[in-house]
Order: C-alpha cells, then sequence, then structure tokens
C-alpha cells in the first residue's frame, strides 16, 4: 500500500517533501544537505533551462562556463563576498595528496573571477559589450536544507555583463528583469512582482549588468 502523503494543514514542511518524493522528482544523498534530481526532476530543469536560454541567446547572449574553484583571494578582495559567503563557503585545502599553497573555494557564485576574466578581456569601448550567460552548480554550506529550496548544492544560471554607458547596464538590467518575470509568469505559471534583488541568499538564477570602468 503506497504511503499517504501528509495533510497540508497538519505539517506544511512534510506535505511538501511528501509530495516531491511521491513525485519521484528527488532523493536524499549520502551528504547531508544534498539531493539526488531524479529523471522527472531534473526534466522540469532542462524545460526552465531550455526556455531561460532561447530567451537570452534571443537577445544576444552567449554561454560559457567559469571554474567551479575560486582562489579565496579574490573572494577577499571583496568584502561583502567574504562577509556575506564565509558561514556557507567549502573550502578546499589539500589536492593531490599536498596542501595547497592557496585554499580553493568551491564557487559560491561567479562574481569575482568572471570580474577578474573581464578584466583581461575588456581593453576598451570596442571589447563591449559583452554578453555572457553561465548555467553551473554552486555550493553553499547551509545549516537547514530543503529539497529544491534550498540545498547544499544546486543547480543554477548566472549572467554577468559589461557595457560601456551606466545606461546601457541599466537597460540591461530591466530587459533581463522583464525576461525573468515573462518566462515566470507565462511558462512557470507563477506570479511574480518585478523588483529590486536583495542581498544574499539562495536566488534561482543572477544577472548583474555594470559599466565597463576601462
Amino acid at each position: 500500500m503506497a504511503e499517504r502523503i501528509t495533510p497540508r494543514s497538519k505539517d506544511f514542511s512534510r506535505w511538501y517533501t511528501d509530495v516531491i518524493q511521491r513525485a519521484d522528482m528527488a532523493d536524499y544523498a549520502p551528504v547531508r544537505g544534498c539531493m539526488v534530481i531524479k529523471p522527472y526532476g531534473y526534466a522540469l530543469w532542462e524545460n526552465i533551462q531550455g526556455s531561460l536560454d532561447r530567451r537570452f541567446k534571443a537577445t544576444g547572449h552567449v554561454n560559457a562556463y567559469f571554474p567551479l574553484f575560486i582562489p579565496m583571494s579574490f573572494l577577499q578582495k571583496e568584502a561583502e563576498h567574504v562577509e556575506g559567503f564565509s558561514p556557507e563557503l567549502a573550502v578546499v585545502t589539500h589536492g593531490g595528496g599536498e596542501e595547497l599553497e592557496e585554499p580553493l573555494a568551491v564557487r559560491p557564485t561567479s562574481e569575482t573571477i568572471i570580474g577578474h576574466m573581464y578584466a583581461q578581456w575588456i581593453r576598451s569601448y570596442r571589447d563591449l559589450p559583452v554578453l555572457i550567460n553561465q548555467w553551473a552548480n554552486v555550493v553553499r554550506w547551509e545549516k537547514r536544507t530543503r529539497l529544491f529550496l534550498r540545498t547544499t548544492e544546486f543547480l543554477w544560471q548566472e549572467g554577468h555583463t559589461a557595457h560601456a554607458t551606466e545606461e546601457e547596464a541599466m537597460e540591461e538590467t530591466l530587459r533581463i528583469l522583464n525576461l525573468y518575470t515573462d518566462f515566470a509568469v507565462n511558462e512557470a505559471a507563477v506570479p511574480v512582482i518585478p523588483g529590486r534583488r536583495g542581498g544574499g541568499g539562495s536566488s534561482p538564477g543572477r544577472w548583474q549588468a555594470i559599466r565597463s570602468r576601462r
């Protein structure tokens, strides 16, 4: 006999987990806070990814991939990153049987390493705009986790663009905000109220548009 789903009115948290597992979308992994995304659950992610990816490319963006490991010094250059992510960081101190010269953070997000690369790639206004998106996984050592909503490792998307003027950067930001809104409402059937993004926390994605300082 199939196990009964906990009534939502009795225990909302337990009800949510029961539904995810009964729908065969995901299961708990051996590592605390991690999950295995099963085929049905992953198919949903593929649909989300495909739909958003088409929208990004239609506005001139291209995909790239940046490393999973980030030098700790990169994060320490920006106090906000250290302060915001320090409690959640997973840090590698040994590799190949030896202690590393510099600890490596397992990607909590990619601003610092992408900024480092952009500084090398952008030499003048002729190199702008840079319109890059990344599909990747990130790791944040969460203390309280829940399937799909908050896990130690999760899949996500982040866009980082560079522009010649502040006006162009703002135009890009609003364009992508409207793109996210269109996806959420018309494909995910989730009503949303567009607004400013708050700092910190695990968001489903990130888009950062900056004005080039060169």
